[in-house]
């Protein structure tokens, strides 16, 4: 009888058990959509984006507008967002500010990212409560934020972090950072550029020569969690050939049997195929059956904006809401913060992270972990359509989410309270600090179910009535309030 050494025995037992190198995919979406999402990430529910380049220099924009697209805002001399613009408005400060003849690759020799420190931002990001972070290892404008070569070669002038500017590896230290800290790291790639000679030409080399290598370099030295593409909108597979990298992304990469990914690889696929679905600024209703992802900026930009105020951003209890009603609905929330180009998180965005940070280590039983209940949340009364996007605006401001919860409008309905659910137990999410009495329609307690409230020590009472579950809140003193923003009822053993 031949004998086994215990090393090849150990490996026939992994791949049997495992699966290893079981799966290969093809290079079409029938194939490739058969890849599940990995679990972690619609655990994880919270995320931080993190959008920063060349464009943190100027650092602006009109007030509704996207800052990080200040390169073709400049050179289309258009512009679009929330607002009226006459799309001078870009080349009019950039002529005061920087002169006739400042280009925008100078931007690039100006962006020194002196003060840039991943170890900092991690330990941010952990204390507010994120799990996963985002980072643009190269936007629309093609500056590529690691040591590439393919950035350099096809234009003729510098356009890499190491070759120019800051003089670093900015996605190299940025991912180290984030996974010393135990956050997944991931990286976002925009697939076309404005102005590459290549991609402006229409010439398949842009894809073979550069698009593909450049990914494949990037997912290679870097390992990332995920992969968030974009800027794929104005060609189909037959030019892009995305299915065809996800194929090796998927079998042979070094991240093939891990890696997250999203659903912007190709022309009017978004919501079809990929990964995760995605939406930015909610423009359309959410009813989606797999894991989803909502980004916004936390004024509107996504890349630092001088030019807002504070009544341009955010509020903690905005955010917050937003947090909940995602998560509602089975979502992400995936906040962004614009860096200066020092490489500071502006100050403001810092408190706002800290203050969900504060909220999630209360509430985060309700978020962390769950999936959506048969109904995402309670309404009281009223009309349930509104009107997200008011005329003349590209994006659904923030205000949206409490004018369905804490600010009703006249004839419309709020959402009373949003559930979640982690096996036999139901968490309801008041927008309200209830007084007295919490109405909870739709769930049947059994004779195990306790309620509590999280953060507060202690059994509720409450009585079962006409389908409806009667809820004694305590009164509570201004000390004894265990959060601000929002309440989480957690509900035992219910359906």
């Amino acid at each position: 009888m031949k004998r086994y050494g215990i090393l090849p025995m150990v490996l026939l037992f992994m791949a049997a058990n495992f699966g290893v190198g079981a799966q290969q995919y093809e290079a079409d979406w029938k194939s490739l959509d058969q890849r599940p999402v990995a679990d972690w990430f619609e655990d994880a529910k919270f995320g931080i984006f993190i959008h920063w380049g060349p464009y943190s220099v100027p650092s602006w924009s009109p007030k509704g507008t996207y800052e990080e697209w200040y390169l073709e805002w400049f050179t289309s001399q258009s512009i679009f967002g929330n607002g009226n613009f006459t799309g001078q408005e870009i080349p009019d400060f950039h002529k005061k500010t920087y002169g006739e003849d400042f280009n925008y690759i100078d931007f690039a020799k100006l962006w020194k990212a002196e003060l840039y420190d991943p170890a900092q931002w991690a330990s941010l990001f952990k204390r507010s409560g994120a799990k996963y972070v985002i980072l643009t290892s190269k936007h629309h404008d093609g500056f590529a934020l690691w040591p590439n070569e393919h950035s350099t070669k096809s234009r003729g002038y510098l356009w890499n972090s190491m070759a120019t500017g800051p003089k670093r590896d900015l996605v190299g230290d940025y991912v180290k950072a984030m996974k010393d800290a135990g956050l997944k790291a991931g990286l976002y790639y925009s697939l076309y550029e404005w102005y590459h000679p290549w991609y402006k030409a229409g010439l398949d080399k842009f894809v073979t020569e550069y698009y593909h290598p450049q990914f494949k370099h990037l997912v290679t030295n870097y390992e990332p969690d995920l992969i968030y593409a974009d800027g794929e909108w104005e060609k189909d597979d037959s030019y892009w050939k995305s299915t065809e990298l996800l194929a090796w992304l998927f079998n042979e990469s070094p991240v093939k049997d891990d890696v997250v990914i999203n659903d912007r690889w190709e022309k009017d696929q978004r919501h079809k195929h990929g990964g995760y679905f995605t939406t930015e600024y909610l423009r359309e209703e959410v009813k989606f059956n797999k894991p989803w992802e909502e980004i916004r900026g936390m004024g509107l930009s996504f890349g630092y904006n001088r030019n807002e105020d504070i009544e341009d951003y955010n509020s903690p209890q905005m955010l917050v809401l937003m947090l909940v009603d995602i998560v509602s609905q089975g979502g992400n929330l995936c906040i962004n913060v614009g860096p200066t180009a020092a490489g500071k998180i502006p100050v403001i965005m810092q408190e706002r992270l800290l203050q969900i940070g504060e909220w999630l280590n209360v509430n985060g039983e309700a978020i962390y972990g769950t999936r959506k209940w048969k109904k995402p949340c309670q309404w009281s009364q009223g009309d349930r359509n509104f009107e997200l996007l008011q005329p003349g605006q590209s994006y659904v401001e923030g205000d949206y989410i409490l004018k369905q919860t804490v600010d009703q409008q006249p004839g419309k309905a709020v959402k009373e309270l949003f559930f979640t659910s982690k096996e036999n137990d139901i968490y309801a999410i008041s927008p309200k600090l209830p007084k007295g009495q919490l109405i909870i329609k739709g769930v049947k307690p059994s004779k195990k179910t306790k309620i509590t409230l999280l953060g507060l020590e202690g059994d509720l009472s409450y009585t079962y009535e006409q389908g409806n579950l009667v809820v004694q809140v305590p009164a509570l003193a201004y000390d004894e309030v265990p959060c601000l923003y929002a309440w989480s009822f957690k509900i035992t053993n219910a359906r």
